[in-house]
């Protein structure tokens, strides 16, 4: 029987915030000094994953295997896959001043032998809750469309401490996907209304608008297109090219945009938060301490 595999994408561990430098994915959040990921992994296993697979990159295989990795390896079937600017389909070796990874449409390409059954992507400092992983995981072991997007309503990801940046989601009848469109600089003003920009363009949002926080169900064969969508984005670059990103959100757009690719989005009321500001750190405490009380999580965790 094959795997049920959650790929996190852990590329970006490492990422420093606070006067003290303190690494975000290593902050220890929950009543006994449980991380983002430890949610996560236990999550996945209660849902019915069975494998986990990260993407790291090499200057950080050490930290990440004595810390996360450690834990996770005692509770689930744990691999690793790793990625670099120089890991490409196309081209490779041609962009000789580009030394930061292309995104994470090449990140989840790097798993392209590592993945042979349907699976699931997150990002390891996103905390997405139970009833996420619940509802990816039985569309996962029936699926009846080819891929699915857990969102989340726009209110439930806001930060109160700054700007964020958000695939906004449109759907049909059918609440299959017609667009992702990343949309940047969003926050509510003092006035209550929500503002972003797309495209350069100012825009008004509601509370109540669908995001993408970057959950992805895929089948296997999503690699193919994945690759293919990932070698016409780096012929379209010139050899200097430094900073250019393809997003997994991107390759989704493009294959919905021609009408064969069905992705069902399934919206989750989970209160979904991330670590991007150091005062995130305070909300994130606050709701896995009403967690626990409601009895969701044990403490500690496992």
């Amino acid at each position: 029987m094959k795997d049920l595999t959650l790929v996190v994408l852990a590329a970006g561990m490492g990422s420093r915030f606070g006067d003290d430098n303190r690494i975000k994915q290593l902050e220890p959040l929950g009543p006994n000094g449980e991380l983002i990921m430890d949610y996560s992994v236990h999550d996945a296993i209660r849902s019915g994953f069975t494998r986990v697979l990260f993407i790291i990159r090499r200057e950080i295989e050490e930290l990440f295997k004595n810390t996360i990795g450690s834990r996770v390896e005692r509770l689930i079937k744990t691999d690793y896959v790793y990625q670099s600017a120089d890991l490409l389909p196309v081209r490779s070796g041609e962009f000789a001043a580009r030394e930061k990874p292309w995104g994470t449409a090449q990140a989840l390409w790097c798993c392209k032998d590592a993945l042979d059954g349907n699976f699931a992507v997150i990002n390891a400092d996103d905390f997405y809750g139970a009833e996420a992983f619940d509802v990816i995981s039985e569309f996962l072991k029936n699926p009846k469309t080819n891929a699915c997007s857990v969102d989340f309503l726009l209110k439930n990801t806001l930060s109160d401490n700054g700007c964020v940046n958000r695939g906004v989601c449109k759907i049909d009848s059918d609440r299959c996907l017609t667009s992702v469109e990343e949309t940047k600089q969003i926050s509510r003003g003092a006035d209550g209304i929500i503002r972003g920009t797309y495209k350069g363009n100012d825009r008004i949002l509601s509370g109540d608008d669908l995001v993408s926080m970057s959950m992805w169900g895929f089948m296997p064969d999503f690699m193919g297109i994945l690759e293919k969508r990932l070698c016409e984005f780096l012929n379209g670059l010139s050899p200097d090219e430094t900073k250019a990103e393809l997003t997994i959100a991107d390759v989704v757009n493009e294959e919905i945009k021609e009408k064969t690719y069905k992705v069902l989005d399934i919206l989750t009321n989970s209160r979904w938060f991330g670590i991007t500001y150091e005062s995130d750190t305070v909300r994130a405490k606050e709701v896995l301490s009403e967690y626990v009380k409601r009895g969701i999580y044990p403490s500690p965790l496992s």
